[in-house]
């Protein structure tokens, strides 16, 4: 679990919030400036004035969606308002983004009328090319999305109502096929009666339960006819002829039970008077309305479902949202119909069916997934639920009459496939294969509270096995004091551990021919940095990080006396992984080599390069940098480079390389392709080879500063085991992400 701390820290840090504009044109000379705004701008706006459908030709309309909220029913916090419910807003279009490359507004409206609030909504229309509905309480949600749809010309969905629909809709699919069960012969439980169990009834009946067999649950018991007390026109629709009550009336000879309500309310003995091969999707959150554990306790033959990453069969509405309003988007859909919804969960539930790739399967700690009972549903890391969902929803469209575009769905689905590539989630790909075989990771600065958060997440999300060293009682308070939990992690009062003695007796064997006597070597012993590397060393642990509370020099000495280099390799090296928007660029050297000469530069080069291809899946293109083109001024440093190069070339020709050459041009397609078309860089290059410490140290700490990248490292290259040094006072995230990047290292990857 994060802690309040970690939570607000993850919010303020920085650029405030979670979300921030970027420009998509450059705007730094004065022409440019013309086009931007006056009077260059003016002319788009004539154009659009004239003929209204070019908004989507000269604007980021086609790529835009509202999220829109009064804050009326924020996840499980209720109504918190409108302002409160901003953090929300945001990690949504957090994720409208990461999944699907679309861009979001945010919209808060301090509004509870219906009617205002639909106005202010429909006053936005010439903004964006979609409303997603957020948060928004029942039953006003009904009356605001019916209303919205009617009156605007672009897709309105509330994704509370129709994105659990859609997603559960398919898992049923799925699971009715496994029971060899007709889903007109269901005969369906729902306990919950809010916007998102309508949407869920509905769906379903038009999927083929028949409404007859559909039994409606509230907090006051089952909706049946004759019924007055709780009741409402929503509400009216799913009442039945029934003798039942109660949910424990109702779920007897129950296939199906829909929980949208909330944890622990239907017990074991109520799964056991429920038909054959009962189907349970409990989707309550946190918890849900029966644990995973105990359906299965009470009947082996249960299909189950949650809301729930630790169990099987998550139905989390990720898979749905960001993908649905790709593929209407890109056909410039008027609505989204009951046939798109249909669509998209079918596209889901055969998607279940297909071989499911090493990338998700290395997500979830290695486990293999086969459609079945316990995967009825594909994982929301699966990035192919973008090339399944998204022109499934498009043809829909396309089919129903609603689309204004009329695409090629097989050229679409390339244009689609184009957008996953190595590069994207490239820290995702390393944390999950962290996860596919965790390894035991010593931090020598236990008693660093970072460490301690840092360590608890590391557990939770099962990257390493932590060890902690440090005085345990100090440890302990300083985790209790901050309610950290350090369950599962081994902590060793260094000082006093019953190894002092055979890594003492160790080190100055390793060391006396380096000036060590025994008595410094006991004495170096004492530091922590000094204990950890000898227990890597004697394969006690399987990897090291350090560098929290010390000098990177500090920090690092005790690594290169002990732990030394691999075979064959001259030069060890630092090396950052700078991730931006939609590329990667590898900086090295960024932390060790102070001015390299051309031998460790071409060393350093080779190093990175293979790193980067054997590692990461990536081909390396590799730029020796300077402040000079190929020998257009004479300096020391550009025949630095320049050698550096020749030797590259004579010692491994497979590597794409070329320099000296500046970072401006190295960076750009169209440079190299127009006066440098005679460089061996036939692509803009991703690993850059800095000419000394200063410049590579610089270059990296700005893209850092500046947040226009994701930052990642320092990883240490050319050690024989794995060792990496943090820089001073690293936050949670950079030490979490160094832990999986160090257990990667320790099982032979980026070496």
């Amino acid at each position: 679990m994060i802690t309040k701390e970690e939570a607000l820290e993850y919010h303020s840090r920085g650029r405030k919030g979670k979300i921030e504009v970027i420009a998509t044109k450059p705007c730094d000379t004065a022409e440019q400036l013309s086009l931007a705004y006056s009077p260059g701008v003016a002319i788009p706006c004539l154009e659009i004035e004239k003929n209204p459908d070019d908004i989507y030709k000269y604007t980021a309309k086609g790529n835009l969606v509202g999220v829109i909220s009064n804050g009326t029913a924020v996840l499980g916090l209720g109504n918190i308002g409108a302002g409160a419910g901003k953090p929300v807003m945001e990690g949504k279009g957090v994720l409208f983004k990461t999944f699907a490359d679309i861009d979001v507004f945010d919209i808060e409206v301090n509004e509870l009328d219906v009617d205002k609030f639909c106005e202010t909504v429909e006053r936005l229309e010439p903004t964006f090319g979609g409303i997603n509905l957020e948060d928004i309480k029942a039953p006003e949600c009904f009356l605001i999305e019916e209303r919205l749809k009617k009156t605007m010309n672009i897709p309105v969905f509330h994704d509370d109502q129709h994105g659990t629909a859609i997603i559960s809709a398919a898992a049923l699919i799925n699971a009715s096929e496994i029971v060899k069960k007709d889903l007109k012969d269901l005969k369906v439980v729902f306990n919950g009666a809010g916007a998102s169990a309508m949407a869920c009834a509905k769906l379903q009946m038009r999927m083929g339960v028949d409404p007859k067999n559909v039994i409606m649950c509230d907090s006051k018991g089952v909706i049946y006819e004759g019924r007055i007390e709780g009741m409402n026109e929503f509400k009216e629709f799913f009442k039945v002829k029934t003798d039942a009550r109660t949910l424990e009336d109702a779920i007897k000879g129950a296939d199906v039970f829909m929980g949208l309500s909330k944890g622990n309310v239907l017990s074991k003995e109520m799964v056991k008077t429920m038909a054959k091969d009962p189907i349970i999707f409990a989707m309550a959150n946190p918890d849900p309305e029966i644990t995973y554990p105990d359906a299965k306790d009470a009947r082996e033959d249960v299909i189950m479902a949650t809301g729930r990453s630790d169990y099987p069969n998550q139905v989390n509405n990720v898979l749905g949202f960001p993908f649905i309003f790709r593929g209407a988007l890109d056909v410039r859909a008027t609505s989204i119909t009951e046939g798109m919804k249909v669509a998209a969960a079918k596209a889901l539930a055969k998607l279940a069916k297909e071989d499911v790739p090493d990338d998700v399967i290395e997500a979830y700690g290695g486990k293999s997934f086969k459609f079945g009972r316990e995967y009825i549903i594909p994982k929301p890391f699966d990035r192919r639920v973008l090339l399944w969902v998204a022109p499934a929803i498009a043809q829909a469209a396309m089919d129903e009459g609603v689309a204004q575009n009329n695409i090629d769905i097989n050229k679409y689905k390339e244009e689609l496939e184009k957008k996953i590539s190595p590069e994207k989630g490239i820290m995702r790909y390393i944390m999950n294969k962290a996860k596919n075989n965790p390894r035991k990771i010593v931090f020598p600065e236990g008693e660093n509270l970072k460490i301690l958060r840092a360590v608890q997440q590391i557990v939770e999300e099962s990257v390493a096995f932590p060890v902690l060293l440090g005085n345990k009682a100090k440890i302990i308070k300083l985790a209790e004091e901050n309610e950290v939990k350090l369950d599962g992690v081994e902590i060793i009062d260094y000082l006093h551990s019953d190894k002092f003695d055979v890594y003492g007796n160790s080190l100055f064997k390793l060391r006396q021919r380096n000036g060590y006597t025994r008595a410094e070597a006991y004495h170096k012993l004492r530091t922590p940095n000094y204990f950890a590397m000898m227990m890597l060393t004697h394969g006690d642990v399987d990897g090291v990080i350090t560098g929290q509370t010390v000098r990177y020099p500090v920090a690092i000495k005790p690594a290169l006396e002990i732990i030394k280099m691999k075979d064959g390799i001259n030069k060890v090296s630092g090396m950052h992984m700078v991730v931006l928007k939609d590329k990667i660029k590898f900086f090295t050297d960024t932390t060790v080599n102070i001015m390299p000469d051309a031998e460790d530069l071409a060393d350093i080069a080779i190093l990175t390069a293979d790193t980067v291809k054997n590692s990461f899946g990536i081909i390396p293109r590799v730029a020796m940098l300077s402040f000079s083109n190929f020998g257009s001024m004479r300096a020391n440093s550009m025949n630095r480079a320049k050698n550096a190069t020749r030797i590259v070339k004579q010692k491994r020709p497979d590597i794409m390389i070329d320099g000296e050459m500046q970072a401006n041009i190295a960076l750009s397609q169209e440079l190299l392709d127009g006066e440098y078309s005679f460089s061996s860089l036939k692509e803009e290059a991703n690993i850059l080879v800095f000419p000394n410490l200063s410049s590579g140290n610089i270059a990296y700490k700005m893209m850092d500063t500046f947040g226009q990248a994701q930052v990642v490292g320092p990883m240490l290259l050319g050690m024989r085991k794995a060792v990496n040094v943090l820089e001073q006072n690293s936050n949670v995230e950079s030490i979490l992400n160094l832990t999986a990047i160090t257990v990667v290292q320790a099982q032979g990857g980026l070496s």
